[in-house]
């Protein structure tokens, strides 16, 4: 990018402060999600909201319970993951220019939504609880309660910054290490596990889902963007699809491509069927059989099957911790070039937050979550996980505590 494209990408009065937090992150050692970013690079969305980003193609997410089970469902499973990834890794970008940093949800925020299946196969509700602050961790359900489908999940995310460094030559010192390119690495920790439970009797089926890391690059710029990089996983229904991540690196590569193999288990699937299924293209756009099919696997880049979400409020058991009525002023300055209003805002919340904390320390008593539970082991990530020998072996998890709110006339009955 030219000097002048830079220029542009960063607001006149926004530089100063631009230039200090790429310093801070160039020479911070722990976890970057503590410091705070530039009013201009903020986005007026809270973490909590991101879960919807897995709703928004409701009829991929129907069409799984639909699917003859083995390979068919978990192609269809692997459709409906891979089509959720444009909206949640791009929809910045194309929005608002540049990839902005979240809103830290705080703890207790809650968000809830649902979807219409165009095609009458059921609606798709969401609730997300931030479960936890420091660190930050958001504990999420979504189901097609008509379908049989539900997927529970967690995700927090631990970041870093690395630096890819070259050589470059002067006369008074010839070797000086110069930084070429800095990236942000996220690391998302946590996973989801889909259930399918057959509306005609028979047993559930369970699905563990792993979530890629993220490489944020364009920071010198200040219009940042969003690379999937390493591999997914995801294995249920007698068979594992591992998704590697290729995107575009410094030198060379194809932006948001990815390369998936559906194998059967061990013993397992492929019955009658490939024993390799391979699937290529780009994420945030189309992807086609390469082995084991033909012809189209998604197409996403016309967003036709998108259904935009209604986030629901529960006025009486909520308040102010529903999430847009909670970052409202923020989101709004945000929105409006007002950073001033921003800045002043976040900074009343989160100041409130910390009072609430020191006020739950001195009367001895933590905060309760409305919808889950917390356990230290996942059954199902262990039984699964140990198909493909997933590091770390066994995480934590967070149970739905079942208790939909009113406003899911569906899901409460």
């Amino acid at each position: 990018m030219s000097t002048e494209q830079e220029a542009q990408a960063v607001p006149a009065a926004q530089r100063g402060s631009w230039t200090s937090f790429l310093k801070s992150i160039a020479s911070f050692s722990g976890d970057l999600s503590s410091l705070t970013a530039p009013p201009f690079i903020l986005s007026p969305t809270s973490l909590t909201e991101f879960p919807a980003y897995w709703c928004e193609r409701p009829d991929y997410f129907a069409a799984i319970a639909d699917a003859k089970p083995g390979r068919d469902r978990a192609l269809a499973v692997l459709r409906w993951f891979i089509s959720t990834l444009k909206d949640q890794y791009t929809s910045r970008n194309e929005e608002m220019g540049s990839e902005k940093k979240p809103l830290n949800p705080v703890l207790g925020e809650v968000f809830y939504g649902t979807w219409a299946d165009k095609n009458g196969r059921g609606v798709t509700e969401l609730l997300v609880e931030q479960v936890s602050h420091h660190p930050p961790i958001t504990a999420y359900v979504i189901q097609n309660k008509s379908k049989g489908l539900r997927l529970t999940g967690h995700n927090a995310q631990k970041t870093s910054f690395s630096c890819t460094f070259s050589f470059t030559s002067d006369i008074v010192n010839p070797l000086i290490w110069s930084c070429l390119a800095g990236s942000i690495i996220v690391k998302q920790i946590g996973h989801a596990v889909l259930t399918v439970t057959p509306t005609s009797g028979g047993a559930p089926e369970n699905y563990l889902i792993t979530l890629p890391r993220l490489r944020i690059d364009g920071l010198w710029y200040g219009s940042p963007y969003i690379e999937l990089t390493d591999t997914s996983y995801i294995i249920g229904g007698g068979h594992v699809s591992t998704i590697e991540f290729k995107g575009k690196g410094y030198f060379s590569g194809k932006s948001h491509s990815f390369k998936s193999v559906t194998t059967p288990l061990p013993g397992q699937g492929g019955q009658g069927g490939p024993t390799e299924t391979i699937v290529e293209g780009t994420w945030h756009e189309n992807s086609k059989f390469s082995k084991g099919g033909a012809g189209a696997f998604h197409e996403v880049h016309e967003n036709k099957e998108e259904v935009a979400p209604f986030a629901y409020a529960d006025d009486k058991g909520m308040g102010e911790f529903e999430t847009r009525k909670l970052w409202n002023l923020v989101a709004k300055g945000i929105r409006e070039g007002d950073f001033e209003l921003a800045s002043r805002e976040k900074s009343r919340i989160e100041n409130e937050q910390r009072q609430m904390r020191k006020d739950e320390q001195a009367e001895n008593r933590s905060w309760e979550l409305r919808h889950f539970t917390h356990e230290a082991s996942d059954p199902i990530y262990e039984q699964l996980g140990r198909a493909v020998k997933i590091v770390p072996p066994t995480e934590d998890m967070y149970v739905f505590k079942e208790n939909w709110p009113a406003v899911f006339s569906s899901a409460a009955k």
